[in-house]
């Protein structure tokens, strides 16, 4: 009875690291554009992209500055949970290891923060944003390299819904962000970028939301392969005792 509760809390652990991910999705969208975007007068979720929230000079800065540090965790804690979950997948332990690295990864973007719109404009940009677009890339081919190495753990339908949402971070936050990118260096209107920005982006944080979900309900405890369960066994196998202690 005592090694099946330490498994039932084991699988609790899991099941929370896992949530994490979810939780790191639903915080970013909030933060970013039901907060930060709002309370930013003049800004424009079409027109201006993500990091114009956190920009030299942007009043939202130092809120996004202090809810850095809560995302960093969630990321992280999920690719804990997911690495837990992995059991025998080679493809899944690499998963969590590219997640876990995107938490630090996320803390320095701080000190390299995107010029401002009118610094940008006027030729005024400075090193900032040599570092801000550099990890602008690392953190793409991040992305890339995290949905990849999770479709390999998977069934065919999960690796079609991977490599579509790859395809579209790819396309979204590459060359059609970067040319509307190229018009504002130009002092041209950016009329789509913050939309193009978002749909990559979007497609990202519902692919890690649904990743988390996936694991959640498939992997209990992490002490195998993935697999897909019938509700049967998933009720048998999350029912747990009156008490972890």
């Amino acid at each position: 009875m005592g090694g099946l509760r330490r498994r039932i809390c084991r699988a609790n652990l899991v099941r929370t690291l896992l949530a994490c991910g979810v939780g790191y999705s639903l915080l970013y969208v909030v933060e970013n554009d039901l907060i930060a975007a709002t309370r930013y007068e003049g800004y424009s979720r079409m027109s201006q992209v993500i990091s114009e929230l956190s920009a030299k000079g942007a009043p939202t800065r130092k809120f996004l500055a202090a809810t850095l540090p809560l995302s960093a965790a969630l990321m992280t804690a999920f690719g804990i949970g997911v690495s837990k979950s992995a059991g025998g997948s080679r493809a899944l332990r690499v998963t969590g290891g590219l997640l876990v690295a995107g938490g630090p990864i996320s803390v320095a973007w701080l000190p390299f923060p995107m010029s401002s719109r009118a610094d940008i404009q006027r030729g005024a940009g400075a090193r900032n944003d040599i570092g801000h677009l550099v990890l602008s890339g690392a953190t793409g081919l991040l992305i890339l390299a995290q949905m990849g190495s999770a479709a390999a753990a998977f069934g065919q339908r999960f690796r079609l819904y991977s490599l579509a949402s790859a395809a579209t971070v790819l396309l979204f936050t590459g060359p059609l962000t970067g040319k509307e990118w190229a018009k504002l260096a130009k002092g041209e209107p950016t009329a789509w970028m913050g939309l193009y920005e978002r749909i990559g982006l979007g497609a990202w944080l519902l692919w890690m939301a649904v990743l988390a979900i996936n694991l959640m309900r498939t992997t209990p405890g992490g002490t195998s392969k993935p697999r897909i369960h019938t509700p049967r066994q998933v009720h048998a196998t999350t029912r747990r005792p009156r008490s972890c202690r």
